[in-house]
């Protein structure tokens, strides 16, 4: 009896073998094609929702990408009531005039716009003054290959077409919040900065820029003052 079951065992054995080695290679051939697939597949344009604001001239046209390998963490910062924030990165506008249809882009180089909001001056006698303020993140400030919200994100000015851009706060800091004070005719920000270099940004300030000559702002509290408050702390 057992000179024919052994022999039967075997062959079992063999076909059983042979079945899983078949299955491994189909399925290792499997993830190799999809990993093939997946980097063969190229980032694509996708134009966002066309915004139209009745006190500009222009449309403005949100540009997108998909797949996209910036994509991270909905960043903490908060933004005023009059903003304009995709859940996608947006990676530049294009701005469409009403009155001869000619298009052009914000941007001329890599980077991400996490916000865009408009701006106004308004002076007693005087035409309102409209500006767009964006926070753009153009720079892996922690070198992590990615452009996202634990880099630094600068604020910047453009008129209404998109052109004349601005930088209005200081690299290597987080453009968090802001307020319009109209009778000083300026802009009040508050950012984050990275003291101590470690990538991390930890320490708020805050700066001022004048909506008639806008430039990269000055810091309201100085560092002498900051350490007579210290002292009297500590």
């Amino acid at each position: 009896m057992s000179r024919y079951n052994l022999p039967r065992r075997s062959v079992a054995s063999i076909i059983i073998a042979t079945l899983c080695f078949s299955c491994n290679s189909i399925d290792r051939e499997t993830q190799k094609s999809q990993a093939n697939a997946q980097q063969n597949l190229q980032p694509s344009i996708v134009y966002g929702d066309l915004i139209v604001n009745s006190v500009s001239d222009y449309l403005m046209i949100p540009v997108s990408m998909f797949p996209d390998a910036n994509q991270g963490e909905k960043s903490w910062i908060e933004t005023p009531s009059r903003s304009y924030e995709d859940r996608q990165n947006i990676y530049n506008i294009i701005f469409y005039s009403k009155k001869d249809a000619s298009t052009n882009a914000l941007l001329n180089r890599k980077a991400v716009i996490k916000s865009f909001d408009l701006i106004e001056k308004k002076t007693t006698g005087e035409p309102i003054q409209r500006f767009w303020l964006y926070r753009i993140i153009d720079k892996d400030t922690n070198e992590d290959n990615k452009l996202d919200y634990k880099d630094a994100s600068i604020g910047y000015f453009s008129d209404l077409s998109g052109r004349n851009l601005q930088q209005i706060t200081p690299d290597n800091t987080q453009l968090n919040s802001w307020k319009i004070v109209q009778s000083m005719g300026a802009i009040f920000l508050e950012i984050v900065k990275d003291t101590n270099s470690d990538k991390e940004f930890d320490t708020k300030r805050y700066i001022r820029v004048n909506l008639d000559n806008p430039s990269i702002g000055k810091e309201i509290i100085s560092n002498q003052l900051e350490d007579k408050i210290k002292s009297y702390i500590k």
